[in-house]
């Protein structure tokens, strides 16, 4: 598709007029759910322009997302400025605005159904672009978790899918944004550096509170958003369940957002457009605000640096700054829904001594305590991890947390109670953090040293010595015979089964 606030022609005149159009224009939200809704509540605390446009789905209501016990604690013009930005007026009476209504009168519409409705919502905007001569709208979304197509049993990255949709992304805790003193910066991202300014600035005029960045790494925007839901599961149940071994979460939580993001930087690698997205911009990437234009990780193999991961969009701030919330308990307010999901995670397996049966039962668990399966993106991304792990490559000492997640919900029962021991005992758990982030030869060579006393393992340390058989020794898999002990650990079990059936 194409996703551009300019048609392809070449006057100049055309193109100012069209320039001047962008600078007041309006930016439509639809879908509205929590978040939509809460940053049109900051938009109506800060800024009376009247810049930002609502249309809820279908059946539904408004301001629905909502307990009722919120909306009664909010400024009762303030929703009357929300309900106003939700529909305009026909023969004197407030009807709801539709996704017709905001592609005819945004330049910028913001498809903000979660995964369920995404794909749908993009067909049908694109429909409507056409039918009513709105093909300078830009379209993008915010949805934070993978898609699934059934008929091919694929899952996949939306914006990878379709590399023009354009990408919204930033911290933020629903409650904190209907404070009208705080703070928050989120990126904008599409391919196109141009695009991305101009939609970046359109987000920015909504409210003084929100401060928004351009940046290019639409694909990396969405997979990190997903990576990070399903992270901020395993943050949550840190939290909950080793509150009295506060020793183990710093390095569980920075290996979690580390992971992230190598995983995005995998990712970043498969992109099709990595050319384009470089070398055929209107203006060099520093005029964004990326420090460098491009920061790139090697590693040697057979002699050779071949490029693995690209972390350029690792310098798009709020994108990081997104990741590392997410894994936080707030000082005030509640957490993000995914991490009281692993809150709640952690409460019940605490109670029962055991993983959840399946991910249904983690689902009735967190519906128990209040929490919507709809809502929890973390959850869903998570069925699909496999798939998405094999269609990018990621190794698994880049996914060591996650998988150890899926594997506590996924599964068979003797892999489970293997992951409830690596989860719930704080030894075997930094131990799993140390070394599951090794490439696996590495821990070969780590074993062997450990067990000289195996002739197999002398050879390859022999081996690895000689310069000339170096190559040879790190390529070939050398079984290790038992060295005696009692049994292996149980971090060491999961990771070779692990290993076994996640390897990319």
């Amino acid at each position: 598709m194409r996703n551009s606030f300019f048609d392809q022609s070449l006057d100049a005149g055309a193109i100012r007029q069209r320039v001047q159009e962008l600078s007041t224009g309006k930016v439509g939200f639809y879908s509205v759910g929590l978040y939509p809704a809460s940053l049109a509540y900051n938009c109506a605390m800060q800024n009376a322009e009247g810049r930002l446009l609502l249309a809820p789905r279908p059946g539904r209501d408004l301001l629905g997302a909502f307990p009722q016990e919120t909306i009664a604690t909010m400024d009762d013009e303030h929703v009357e400025t929300v309900l106003e930005m939700g529909g305009h007026r026909s023969g004197g009476e407030l009807v709801a605005n539709t996704l017709s209504d905001l592609i005819e009168r945004c330049e910028l519409v913001v498809l903000s159904a979660n995964s369920n409705h995404i794909e749908e919502d993009l067909h049908e905007a694109l429909r409507l672009k056409q039918e009513l001569n709105r093909e300078q709208v830009v379209l993008a979304c915010l949805a934070g978790s993978f898609n699934h197509d059934p008929i091919s049993n694929s899952a996949y990255v939306l914006c990878e899918q379709q590399p023009e949709l354009a990408f919204f992304s930033g911290f933020h805790r629903h409650g904190a944004l209907r404070n009208p003193f705080d703070s928050f910066t989120a990126n904008f991202c599409h391919p196109n550096a141009l695009t991305a300014m101009l939609g970046a600035q359109l987000m920015d005029q909504l409210s003084p509170n929100i401060q928004v960045s351009a940046g290019v790494h639409n694909v990396e925007g969405q997979f990190i958003k997903a990576a990070k839901n399903m992270a901020s599961v395993f943050a949550g149940f840190g939290y909950g369940f080793h509150q009295d071994n506060p020793g183990v979460l710093p390095t569980l939580l920075t290996l979690l957002l580390n992971q992230c993001l190598d995983q995005a930087a995998t990712v970043s690698m498969a992109r099709p457009d990595r050319q384009r997205l470089y070398h055929r911009q209107p203006f060099p990437l520093t005029e964004l605000g990326y420090a460098v234009p491009r920061i790139e990780s090697t590693l040697v193999r057979d002699g050779d640096f071949e490029r693995v991961r690209d972390h350029t969009f690792s310098q798009l701030t709020a994108m990081v700054a997104d990741v590392r919330g997410s894994m936080m308990l707030p000082v005030s307010g509640s957490p993000t829904r995914n991490f009281q999901a692993g809150l709640v995670m952690a409460k019940e397996m605490r109670t029962q001594g055991r993983c959840p049966h399946s991910m249904e039962e983690l689902e009735q668990w967190c519906e128990a305590a209040g929490l919507r399966k709809g809502g929890l993106e973390g959850l869903k991304s998570l069925r699909y991890w496999p798939q998405i792990a094999r269609k990018f490559a990621i190794p698994a000492h880049d996914a060591s947390m996650v998988n150890l997640l899926y594997m506590a919900i996924y599964g068979r029962a003797g892999v489970k109670d293997t992951a409830y021991r690596v989860m719930t005992e704080s030894r075997e758990l930094s131990s799993y953090c140390q070394e599951s982030v090794r490439p696996s030869h590495s821990r070969r060579y780590a074993e062997a040293l450990q067990n000289l006393d195996v002739p197999k393992a002398l050879d390859l340390v022999v081996n690895a010595v000689i310069a000339d058989n170096a190559n040879q020794a790190m390529g070939r898999k050398m079984a290790l015979d038992e060295n005696g002990e009692t049994g292996t650990p149980a971090y060491l079990e999961l990771m070779d089964v692990i290993e076994s059936q996640l390897e990319a």
